[in-house]
């Protein structure tokens, strides 16, 4: 868009491995087409109390490597009142930002949405989520590497796991998405996932024990997803201490575990590709739209699709899991 010269980056929310690598990739396209580049700090934050500066493509140089987020993440109460988002439209005035770039989940795009509507702003997501839960995309930035995260800890969990018999709920994160619990639990051929999309459907603690889990194992891993509507995995190994007296149970929660290391290959590809798109979107003129990742193409997506949408397991990986755990 010819009427875009210069425009603002921000990431928001939960840090996922790969933001930096779609950092680099926002900045250094943005400017091989022309444009100026303002990083903004802190997320909303910093839009709303003016951590903005000139970005150039030495800021972006040596980062594609690192977990994290160089421009940094902090909730923001402040852009959630029209006060505040007020604010926020008169720093980027002051700073001649003509177009946003937000890498975020669900919460982050959300923000983005209604501010593009109150203010007429044009606004770009990236998916930056661990958890995989942004409907319109296949996968999401941090998401792999996160998946692996999880199952270099559980392949360590299994070798402590198999000198005792014990039953161990190990708690990943996803709050209202299975997808790290599910596939995770496959890759580490776990005996079970006890995850949110399935929780009103079927009591999953009592259909796993009910399968006779155990066998002739001498251990039992089962991951479970952070979501209050799974219990968690405390909740769950209080129901087993209750209900099942004769398991010896363990949790490990692994926590911000996930959230950090080195992206993974694919990562830092599938932000690098979702940055350039970025720009490519603006300079064909869209507008508050995500970039997506549908079978290997770049799509752009409404925000409207994106975001408090579903995003559904694909339930066949679940009758694989049971078929696996025998």
């Amino acid at each position: 868009m010819t009427s875009i010269k210069t425009i603002g980056l921000l990431t928001s929310g939960g840090d996922a491995p790969g933001m930096n690598a779609a950092i680099r990739a926002v900045t250094r396209s943005a400017i091989y087409n022309g444009f100026k580049v303002k990083g903004i700090y802190r997320g909303y934050k910093g839009l709303v109390d003016d951590e903005i500066v000139d970005f150039k493509t030495q800021n972006v140089s040596n980062i594609i490597h690192h977990g994290g987020t160089i421009l940094k993440t902090a909730r923001c109460k402040e852009f959630k009142t029209i006060e505040g988002r007020q604010q926020a439209y008169e720093n980027i005035k002051k700073h001649c930002i003509d177009a946003l770039v937000v890498i975020g989940g669900d919460g982050s795009l959300s923000g983005a949405r209604q501010f593009a509507r109150e203010f007429d702003f044009p606004i770009v997501g990236l998916p930056g989520t661990i958890d995989n839960d942004l409907a319109g995309t296949d996968h999401t930035i941090g998401y792999d590497t996160a998946l692996n995260t999880i199952m270099w800890c559980v392949d360590r969990i299994r070798d402590t796991a198999s000198s005792h018999e014990r039953l161990f709920f190990i708690e990943v994160m996803g709050r209202d998405s299975g997808f790290l619990a599910l596939n995770g639990a496959i890759a580490t051929g776990a005996e079970a996932a006890i995850i949110p999309e399935i929780s009103t459907e079927q009591d999953q603690l009592a259909e796993l024990i009910q399968r006779g889990f155990r066998k002739s194992k001498n251990s039992s891993i089962v991951l479970v997803a952070e979501s209050p509507v799974t219990g968690g995995a405390m909740g769950l190994a209080e129901r087993v201490r209750n209900e099942y007296p004769q398991y010896d149970v363990r949790v490990t929660i692994l926590g911000h575990l996930q959230r950090g290391g080195t992206p993974t290959a694919q990562d830092r590809i599938l932000a690098s590709r979702m940055g350039a798109a970025a720009i490519d979107a603006l300079l064909e003129g869209q507008r508050n739209v995500m970039i997506g990742d549908d079978d290997e193409k770049i799509v752009y997506v409404p925000f409207s699709k994106a975001i408090h949408n579903e995003k559904h397991i694909d339930r066949d990986l679940l009758e694989t899991l049971r078929r696996l755990s025998i």
